[in-house]
């Protein structure tokens, strides 16, 4: 049973983690290209859409810690310091995402599909996203050391 959670924990990262980081950091860039054109509709359909994978994905993405807890829990690793390492920069990317990026992306498509509007700069919005994905990456690098780790799989 440990293998089939850790198999559906490493798929559900792939699958749900992926889209997200990929579409959260083409998000700025395009959001550049939308301020410098307003009536390129081209790339205001482009953040939707980007938009809409985020947060698509993040809904996803909840399977990720389940899938992790199940496998931990089988391992016998729950307490583990690197295990609850990655349970909290996962908590912190999660809120990251949820609390800010996504926010920031609504608001932005507000501001972008309103005439006169004022636009925000990509810049936080950039650097929100480089967060978020240093801290998966951090949690993907401890979950392929595992500090101290021996259950051998």
């Amino acid at each position: 049973m440990t293998k089939l959670f850790l198999c559906l924990h490493v798929l559900a990262a792939v699958v749900a983690i992926g889209p997200v980081t990929v579409a959260a950091s083409m998000f700025p860039p395009a959001l550049r290209r939308a301020h410098s054109d307003p009536d390129d509709h081209e790339a205001f359909a482009t953040l939707r859409t980007l938009h809409r994978i985020c947060r698509v994905y993040a809904a996803v993405g909840i399977a990720v810690p389940l899938f992790g807890f199940a496998t931990a829990g089988s391992l016998g690793v729950l307490g583990s310091a690197w295990l609850i390492a990655s349970i909290v920069l996962t908590a912190a990317a999660a809120a990251v995402l949820a609390l800010l990026i996504l926010p920031a992306q609504e608001g932005d498509l507000t501001a972008a599909g309103a005439p006169g509007a004022v636009a925000r700069a990509p810049g936080r919005l950039a650097m929100l996203t480089g967060v978020f994905n240093l801290l998966w990456a951090t949690v993907t690098i401890l979950m392929i050391i595992r500090p101290g780790s021996t259950t051998g799989v």
